[in-house]
């Protein structure tokens, strides 16, 4: 086996290959950029190469650099993990006479299927049923407009080269191809060096299902059962799951056996991931493309079959037969993976960029009835970049059925913490319980059909409001009673208080609480029957975590100037504990007027400005683009909310621009 190899990449993939280069006693190397100086993966490895500025293409991109590493430190082999050059054909070949081993699939099978125009020609030889679409190039914006009108809105525009959700854009008109075109291209040469657009029919009413295929360098190839990833904001995956609600024995069999078949027609000697479309009808299903690389939600698969790929991986680049037959490949239990990203699910999905102020996950290991894993390659006190890929970690569950595994999920989602920047656990953890996901019934459309206006949050159910008022009456009466002690006992003039009044919200909830000497409390809400609640929370803690009335819970919350902000699966909502006098004044405040903002173009996140598309003078309609700011390698079209005349424009194409910065006044 090696005993050294290079990681050309960054982040928690770098991290998982780490994890299981240790246990097989391989050294390792990673390259990194002054972004990822001081990075998880960088401490954990065994020999580090600096290779240049932050932005990938100045870094991670450059196969020189990468391989300049190797020369450095002796690694025979270069690992890839996802994105970057895992897809590269040409820098495969490149290792290949330059005599570096490659941890990956044969430079063929990557030019033949990982291009995705190829690999569809290709499947359609095979026999292989593929989407309708134009495989042919696309030379630009009017030949694409006539190229969907033919096929028929709406339409798919797609990178060739693309992966992990860029440069992908659904056009249901002219006006789409026109603003979706464009900008496909430009996240196309920026994430992959690569601008080849290719359109295709988008299916309605689709279901986005995989197989993990598996080869050696001796002909043998494997697949490992499939995975669902229908849950897709703007195209990128969120939660995947395996095995899918969605297949029986038979359909599985099929998909398997069609994913093999390609890839055999390849040689495909590595991890790979066929990827399909299926009717959630009929099951019937349509090649899309193959994905030559480890894919981000392997851990999924990998928890189902107790197959480790990284190390399959690693033992097919060195020459070794699987060691695995097709009867050996079975199901056990169920997984779900949700990807933890640093974005505001309040305000559309936007990327959020700051320093991790607190970082814990959920403890590794068992929980309730199931199993938790955490992927991640970030620490508490690390920075989220904007020169990369917004994820924060991968969450998986593992429960011996479905719901299982949800449940499960939820309570692991429930016990994450992150302050600093904002993160997508609440719309997770809404979606978890949500009846539909539930039932398996989903679509590549269920967060556009379930939050067609964009998630603004769920209602506390009357259990979650019983554990948020009484976890913020047992915070604040807590504080209150460490306040009074005098030499470590409670003086007798300044006995702790029991009547507060819990403002959840905009509902004032009067309670009486009682903690005991053992930190146990009794806490009356409302004047109804006792809470009674087992925990073991102090101070310095902001997870409420214990028992309600003999059922487990846990709650975040964080400190705010006035009060706290309580977070319990999807519900996020301030909480105010004060006396009755207090409470009763406050009730009778006005609210404050919200500030005008309809007449200004603010930037919603950090960025660099790709285009203005107004100038001064000029009358612009709602809904009608104003310019494009750039964060974490997607394009963010930034629209006005009204009709006006611009009478302002503060920034220009190439500026960098800061969360909230007026970029555009209107008359």
């Amino acid at each position: 086996m090696f005993s050294k190899i290079l990681i050309a990449n960054r982040g928690e993939i770098a991290v998982r290959v780490i994890k299981t280069c240790r246990r097989m006693g391989i050294r390792t190397v990673v390259v990194y950029s002054d972004a990822d100086a001081g990075s998880m993966a960088v401490e954990m490895a065994d020999e580090k190469v600096h290779i240049g500025p932050s932005p990938a293409a100045q870094s991670y991109l450059l196969a020189d650099k990468i391989i300049d590493a190797v020369r450095q430190t002796g690694a025979e082999a270069i690992h890839p993990g996802f994105g970057f050059l895992s897809e590269n054909a040409a820098f495969a070949k490149r290792l290949e006479k330059e005599g570096i081993g490659w941890i990956g699939p044969n430079a063929h099978a990557i030019d033949a299927m990982g291009d995705k125009i190829s690999s569809k020609k290709l499947a359609a030889e095979a026999g292989v049923s593929t989407v309708p679409g134009h495989m042919d190039l696309i030379t630009d914006t009017k030949h694409a407009v006539k190229i969907s009108r033919e096929i028929g809105y709406p339409v798919m525009i797609k990178a060739s080269a693309g992966g992990g959700g860029k440069g992908i854009r659904v056009a249901a008109n002219d006006k789409e191809v026109e603003e979706g075109f464009p900008a496909v291209k430009a996240e196309a040469t920026a994430s992959f060096g690569d601008d080849r657009i290719f359109i295709e029919k988008f299916i309605l009413e689709p279901r986005h299902i995989e197989i993990q295929v598996l080869g050696d360098k001796h002909g043998n190839c494997l697949w490992l059962n499939e995975r669902e990833c229908s849950i897709q904001r703007r195209n990128q995956k969120v939660i995947e799951e395996a095995p899918s609600p969605l297949l029986d024995a038979e359909t599985r069999k099929k998909m398997g056996e069609q994913a093999v078949a390609l890839a055999k027609a390849v040689n495909y000697d590595s991890a790979g991931t066929v990827e399909f479309v299926a009717s959630g009808k009929d099951k019937g299903f349509y090649f899309l493309e193959m994905n030559t690389r480890l894919q981000v939600e392997h851990p999924v698969t990998e928890m189902i079959t107790g197959i480790d790929l990284v190390e399959q991986m690693l033992r097919s680049a060195y020459g070794e037969k699987l060691k695995l037959k097709q009867s050996d490949i079975k199901i056990n239990g169920w997984a779900v993976e949700s990807r933890v990203y640093a974005e505001d699910p309040y305000r559309n999905f936007l990327p959020s960029i700051g320093r991790l102020k607190r970082f814990h996950p959920p403890a590794e290991g068992k929980l309730g009835k199931g199993e938790v894993r955490v992927d991640s390659g970030v620490r508490e006190g690390d920075e989220i970049s904007m020169y990369y890929d917004p994820m924060i970690a991968k969450l998986v569950t593992w429960g011996k059925d479905r719901d299982t595994a949800l449940d499960v999920h939820g309570e692991a989602l429930d016990r994450f913490q992150i302050e600093g920047i904002q993160d997508n656990i609440p719309f997770i953890a809404a979606v978890m319980d949500e009846a539909r996901f539930r039932s398996g019934n989903i679509t590549t459309a269920y967060i556009k059909d379930e939050f067609p206006e964009g998630f603004e949050g769920v209602a506390p159910t009357r259990t979650q409001e019983a554990q948020l008022i009484c976890s913020a009456a047992y915070v604040h009466a807590f504080f209150d009673r460490r306040a009074r002690q005098i030499s470590g006992r409670l003086s007798p003039v300044t006995a702790a208080r029991k009547d507060w009044v819990v403002i959840l919200g905009d509902k004032h909830h009067p309670v009486t609480i009682d903690i005991g000497r053992d930190g146990d409390a009794q806490i009356t809400v409302n004047g109804g029957k006792a809470h009674s609640l087992v925990t073991s929370w102090h101070p310095g803690q902001h997870l409420v975590e214990g028992v309600l009335d003999g059922k487990p819970f846990a709650v975040k919350f964080a400190d705010r100037t006035e009060g706290y902000i309580f977070r319990h699966r999807g519900v996020a909502l301030r909480a105010l504990v004060c006396t009755p006098v207090v409470a009763d004044l406050h009730a009778r405040l006005p609210e404050k007027p919200k500030a005008d903002t309809s007449k200004l173009i603010i930037s919603p996140m950090p960025g660099l400005v790709v285009s203005m598309e107004v100038a001064l003078g000029q009358e612009v309609q709602e809904g009608e683009a104003v310019c494009i700011v750039e964060a974490m390698k997607m394009q963010n079209i930034i629209r006005a909310g009204a009709n006006g005349t611009v009478k302002a424009i503060n920034v220009k194409a190439g500026d960098s621009v800061a969360a909230d910065e007026i970029m555009v006044e209107f008359a």
